[in-house]
């Protein structure tokens, strides 16, 4: 039974990731008017299924729903509109899971997660931020989860208390700093595809540019901060560990990430499409062909082994993840559905953003974020939410991409401070605190410097369009 209800529930996930594929790729109508209804089914399917504190998003969605067909305006079309958000959310989710299913099993990655977390102290933060930034792109959210557990493992043979605490923080700050200086540029990065998705005239190619000197600006912000304030201590002789093999060690890091930012910029130049579409095809496929080379040795038949390897992750890791699933879709249906009962109250309080200077909106932008994020907002819902109600590019002045670059800055910055975010909670877990003391003593001065750096970057920008 339970084996029969996962493997409906890895179907649904799969079918509804196919759909919203096929409409990136130009589907008919069919498919277009297929897919709310699929991601209505496929939330009411994975409801029962969820704790109760995902189960309460629904509700509020529900909630939210019903406030707007008693508010009189055109409830279908906006429901309609939240789906098919929520659809392309989940597509986006398990498109990214398939990849990351594969990666997490690799020995290859594995041995070069370890020689990152190996490093001397010297270069160890910077050596474990650009190789978070790799993985990221590659395992997403587990890319903490598996240089977290290998830093904090390799830290247990130290006996001193006291250096072991101060590298582990330092080795799990570096960690997620790096993760989070990727969203505002990668690809495949929910900040990249939900904003650009929310600006009209923006794509991953308009953002690119900026999005990564976004990233830079943050990294450069974090390895000063642990370069000026690392605490002195006097390593015991004889502690220090040679790392395990060479630099060599990340070049399939480098493959995969050639593959699939080189596929993506190819099919974009042939076919128009925009990229976070392309994603939903690339990805999946280099993570077929990894999983063929992993099992073709142990292959006892033809494509035996790489057929187990598919079941597997659509009967065990897309239904293990369903929890997260239901949050990210009704974070993004939530967010549609509020902006529209949030835009007409707005307008009856008589406040215009309109009237205030576009550097006050764009500098708002990057604190509005993580500033919801500390009240338990994901940013997924607060940039759904509050986007809508953003004056458009057009009206402030600035070119659509200044919009993102401030939106994107803002939602990496809240990726390091709310302690309702994964990137916090993992960190938190591993390094023995609470995810709110990672987010506001943790990285309280990154913040504060790293957010007046990329205020001044986002004026600055704004008027160079």
């Amino acid at each position: 039974m339970k084996r029969t209800s996962s493997g409906v529930t890895g179907f649904g996930l799969i079918l509804v990731t196919v759909n919203v594929t096929l409409v990136e790729w130009g589907g008919g109508p069919a498919l277009q008017v297929a897919q709310p209804v699929l991601a209505l089914a496929l939330l009411a399917l994975l409801t029962p299924q969820v704790r109760l504190g995902r189960q309460a998003f629904v509700l509020i969605g529900i909630a939210l729903t019903v406030a707007l067909v008693f508010q009189g305006s055109d409830w279908l079309a906006v429901s309609r509109a939240g789906l098919e958000k929520a659809a392309f959310i989940c597509a986006f989710f398990c498109a990214l899971s398939s990849l990351r299913s594969v990666a997490e099993d690799s020995p290859s990655i594995q041995k070069a997660g370890r020689f990152l977390a190996q490093q001397p102290p010297g270069r160890r933060y910077i050596a474990l931020t650009f190789g978070g930034q790799m993985f990221a792109l590659v395992l997403n959210y587990g890319a903490i989860a598996l240089l977290g557990a290998l830093a904090t493992a390799n830290m247990g043979m130290e006996r001193d208390p006291r250096i072991r605490e101060i590298r582990t923080r330092r080795m799990l700050l570096a960690i997620q700093r790096g993760f989070t200086s990727t969203l505002p540029w990668s690809p495949l990065s929910f900040a990249v595809a939900i904003t650009t998705a929310l600006v009209p005239g923006t794509s991953w190619a308009t953002v690119v540019v900026p999005g990564l000197i976004t990233g830079f600006l943050m990294t450069g912000a974090g390895w000063a901060l642990d370069t000026i304030f690392k605490p002195r201590v006097a390593p015991r002789r004889g502690s220090r560990e040679t790392p395990d093999g060479s630099w060599l060690l990340m070049s399939p890091l480098l493959v995969l990430l050639v593959l699939i930012m080189g596929g993506s910029a190819g099919l974009f130049l042939l076919t128009g499409i925009r990229v976070v579409g392309l994603v939903l095809l690339v990805v999946p496929v280099v993570a077929v062909a990894w999983a063929f080379l992993q099992t073709r040795r142990a292959d006892r038949g033809i494509g035996q082994g790489l057929r187990a390897r598919i079941s597997s992750y659509m009967m065990t890791d897309l239904p293990g993840v369903k929890g997260e699933v239901v949050l990210l879709m009704m974070a993004g249906y939530i967010g549609t559905v509020g902006s529209a009962l949030l835009t007409p109250a707005m307008a009856a309080s008589g406040l215009d953003l309109s009237e205030l200077p576009a550097s006050i909106i764009l500098v708002a932008c990057i604190y509005v974020v993580p500033l919801a994020g500390q009240c338990g907002m994901n940013p997924i819902l607060a940039v759904t939410l509050l986007m809508p109600n953003i004056p458009s590019a057009e009206v402030l002045g600035v070119s659509p991409t200044a919009l993102v670059v401030a939106v994107t800055a803002g939602w990496a910055l809240a990726g390091v401070t709310s302690p309702f975010t994964a990137t916090t909670l993992l960190i938190g877990s591993f390094g023995r605190v609470s995810a709110q003391h990672v987010g506001l003593v943790w990285n309280r001065w990154y913040f504060i410097v790293t957010s007046i750096l990329l205020s001044l970057w986002v004026v600055v920008f704004s008027f160079l369009q």
